[in-house]
């Protein structure tokens, strides 16, 4: 067990605290929190991109992921864990691999006022997704930026990746490269929190997979594990870093109306797995090499997730990318930390 290397540190000013929509102006990232050297991004519409994680061999190192903004990993059937990634502010030299969508994904186009980019989905799933709110922005892999790797070492469902460049150039075709409306976000304050306990280890064990994260406070970023090997990003071999460690504790039911694997029987043998990210719950935020017990809201469609602390007062991220790990509410012990 090595620590990880050291991450350049941020440019951002310090400090700032950016509680509403005026303290955003057209300067900062209102996922991030970041200022941005060219704010002319920040008129593009955020892409969420529906990334796999399993099998390893043929999954990793995906590539993007510490470019994305906000990186959300759940559970799917099978307790298989995959990724959406939310690309706004940043965007990778290629994204990828792709695959197929789940039902978390008809929430967080809605979060973020996003483009969908994912390779397919389940006959239950594509329905939804046509019926959606979000359908006119929907980025199928006949789209422009998509293509395919060729690498004949893995299989071809591994294979598809995407230029960011490709995606918004699609968007704008379909006149959908629009600058988004977000509804109430996130807040940020560089400054440390109060009322938090010092958590520098942090380990999450879902039934297919054990993450850990260490905190190094050289970069004041938390470096990603997964079984025991350090996750890299495809790009740069960089390891998996972030600013922000959350973990939402969501209910997560079977649909039963929405089949993901039948046997040779045409039996179903795996539902689909709804990811109940509305309403509120508990959720543990990691900052600043500290832990806060705060709890999640979603109260409307268009809502991201924002956080309050035990009092009932909203809760500040640090400023920079935040990793979303969900973690069912049926899962007793998942969570530990030193």
């Amino acid at each position: 067990f090595t620590p990880p290397p050291a991450a350049l540190p941020t440019a951002t000013p310090l400090p700032v605290l950016l509680m509403s929509a005026d303290d955003f102006g057209t300067e900062y990232n209102r996922l991030t929190g970041e200022k941005m050297a060219d704010t002319a991004v920040l008129a593009r519409r955020p892409i969420a991109c529906k990334l796999s994680n399993f099998p390893a061999s043929q999954t990793r190192p995906q590539s993007g992921l510490n470019s994305a903004d906000i990186l959300y990993e759940h559970v799917t059937e099978g307790h298989l864990t995959r990724f959406t990634a939310i690309f706004y502010g940043t965007a990778p030299e290629t994204i990828g691999p792709i695959r197929s969508a789940r039902l978390i994904d008809l929430e967080l186009p809605a979060m973020y006022d996003a483009a969908l980019c994912f390779s397919g989905a389940g006959t239950g799933i594509y329905h939804e997704l046509s019926a959606s709110d979000f359908r006119g922005r929907i980025l199928r892999s006949n789209s422009e930026g998509f293509y395919r790797t060729g690498d004949e070492t893995k299989g071809y469902e591994h294979t598809l990746y995407a230029k960011p460049e490709g995606l918004w150039n699609e968007l704008g075709r379909m006149g959908q490269n629009v600058p988004p409306t977000f509804g109430k976000g996130m807040i940020f304050d560089s400054n440390p929190q109060n009322g938090g306990t010092e958590a520098t280890t942090i380990e999450i064990i879902y039934p297919s997979i054990d993450v850990r994260w260490v905190y190094q406070p050289e970069n004041n970023r938390y470096w990603r594990w997964s079984d025991d090997v350090p996750h890299l990003d495809g790009i740069t071999n960089e390891q998996v870093n972030f600013s922000n460690l959350i973990i939402p504790i969501v209910d997560t039911v079977e649909d039963v109306n929405i089949c993901e694997q039948v046997n040779a029987d045409n039996k179903c043998v795996a539902f689909s797995l709804e990811i109940q990210l509305w309403g509120s719950g508990p959720a543990i935020i990691y900052r600043d090499g500290q832990r806060y017990d705060v709890t999640w809201h979603r109260d409307g469609r268009y809502d991201m997730l924002n956080f309050t602390d035990t009092d009932g007062n909203p809760f500040p991220l640090q400023i920079g990318n935040s990793m979303m790990q969900i973690v069912p509410s049926y899962l007793a012990n998942t969570v530990s930390d030193e």
